[in-house]
């Protein structure tokens, strides 16, 4: 699938950011307005297929977001930043995209949702319900967060979820529960950013096994899984830092 690709800036240091479930490239723009306040960044957003501008799909497995951010993107960038759905995507394409770095903020690589037993047999049997309990307690505890961010901000959310293509949640929520990311040796350079919200998709456990195994694992303190959107300064200093 052809995704939609925007790219702005002319400077050296070329930067590939690939957003998260529900938002598209746009709501990267406090950190994309950042980045090219420097003069020294060229940067490249996508909307993953389903979201945005990109059209949808009838298939919405993370192999094919995987597919498509490779056909989408330039393979040898300096650094590409994944958020949530995109770090669980990245993952899955870093090897074929070779960036010079990889940045996965708060990356989908595990969730805690029951995949076993009863408790198993019971959640995905009837998946939209239990999804949809799950997403309106999250909504619920993410609502005073959101509240809290300029009305920019706000807008560009709005609209990019107008535009999503909500049927996908379930497929792309039992894909990351059934097949999380395996511990192993980073690909190319990488470092993941965790927030106070981040052992809902990469638990305490696998991170320090990740981190035993060369990734760079860090954390920002003091905020929320959307990070770049809540403080994007914060965000755009620990990019800025990476070389």
């Amino acid at each position: 699938m052809d995704l939609h690709v925007t790219t702005v800036g002319t400077g050296e240091r070329h930067v590939g950011l690939v957003h998260g479930l529900g938002a598209d490239g746009r709501t990267w723009q406090p950190l994309v307005d950042r980045l090219l306040a420097t003069r020294r960044c060229t940067v490249t957003t996508i909307d993953l297929r389903g979201h945005g501008q990109s059209d949808r799909a009838d298939s919405y497995r993370l192999a094919d977001f995987a597919d498509d951010v490779v056909t989408a993107l330039p393979a040898g960038l300096d650094v590409v930043v994944g958020h949530s759905l995109g770090g669980s995507v990245l993952v899955r394409a870093v090897d074929r995209l070779r960036p010079r770095r990889a940045v996965y903020l708060d990356p989908g690589f595990a969730l805690g949702l029951p995949s076993t037993g009863v408790a198993g047999r019971l959640f995905w049997a009837v998946p939209r319900l239990t999804m949809g309990v799950a997403g309106a307690l999250q909504a619920l505890r993410g609502a005073r967060t959101r509240a809290a961010y300029g009305p920019d901000v706000r807008a560009l959310l709005d609209q990019a979820r107008g535009r999503f293509d909500s049927r996908m949640a379930t497929d792309v929520f039992r894909d990351v529960t059934f097949h999380p990311v395996a511990a192993a040796p980073p690909v190319v350079p990488s470092t993941i950013v965790l927030s106070d919200d981040s052992s809902a998709v990469l638990p305490d456990d696998l991170a320090a096994r990740l981190a035993q195994l060369g990734w760079d694992v860090r954390r920002l303190p003091g905020v929320h899984h959307d990070m770049h959107l809540e403080a994007p300064d914060r965000t755009f200093d620990l990019l800025a830092d990476l070389r």
